[in-house]
């Protein structure tokens, strides 16, 4: 049964030191889709982050970039399901990937945090693994011991302009994603062309 979602989170670190970098990703993608739809992203402190709202066919999808930090990123997310009386599967949280190459992108429901510390965290705040993800492929830097210096760091010109299509492909989808049609933008996400 399609589930729609009520809540798009983008997960990354506030502040300029920060808007370029790998981990930024999620807040790429959920900046792209207010800019494309004409909604500004304002400062919500009873949810911690940067938010919108997104009317679609008489429902809104509330927009969150979490303003908590990235590790942190549950309180934000727990607190704004919380107000608008969210259940977690009706949850799509966008995230940076390392274990897919720069560009790549793959949708995901329920599982577990895959050592991403957002979430870890997110997962412990709900008490709950069935929200769904967007995950985006950052590449990964080739040994464990540099991951968080990699995610820290901004993608070369080649891995953000895969990256920049990766988004855009996503920001086709995010209209049936919405409205809960899993199947159908999964199917469209393997069947559409890539330019590489």
């Amino acid at each position: 049964m399609a589930t729609p979602f009520h809540l798009i989170v983008g997960l990354g670190n506030p502040g300029p030191n920060y808007a370029a970098t790998r981990h930024n990703a999620g807040f790429w993608l959920v900046e792209a889709l207010a800019d494309r739809e004409g909604l500004g992203l304002s400062a919500d402190r009873k949810c911690h982050g940067k938010t919108a709202r997104w009317r679609r066919e008489g429902v809104d999808v509330h927009l969150l970039c979490p303003t908590t930090y990235i590790n942190h990123s549950g309180r934000a997310v727990s607190a704004c399901a919380r107000f608008h009386r969210i259940d977690p599967g009706a949850i799509l949280v966008v995230h940076d990937e390392i274990d897919l190459p720069a560009g790549s992108v793959r949708l995901k429901r329920g599982g577990g945090h895959g050592g991403h510390n957002g979430l870890r965290d997110i997962i412990a705040a709900l008490g709950s693994r069935d929200f769904a993800r967007i995950r985006i492929g950052v590449g990964h830097p080739g040994a464990s011991r540099e991951v968080i210096r990699y995610v820290l760091n901004g993608p070369s010109k080649a891995e953000r302009a895969a990256i920049d299509a990766g988004i855009d492909e996503l920001l086709g989808l995010l209209p049936a994603l919405a409205s809960g049609d899993w199947d159908r933008a999964q199917q469209l996400l393997h069947t559409q062309p890539r330019g590489d």
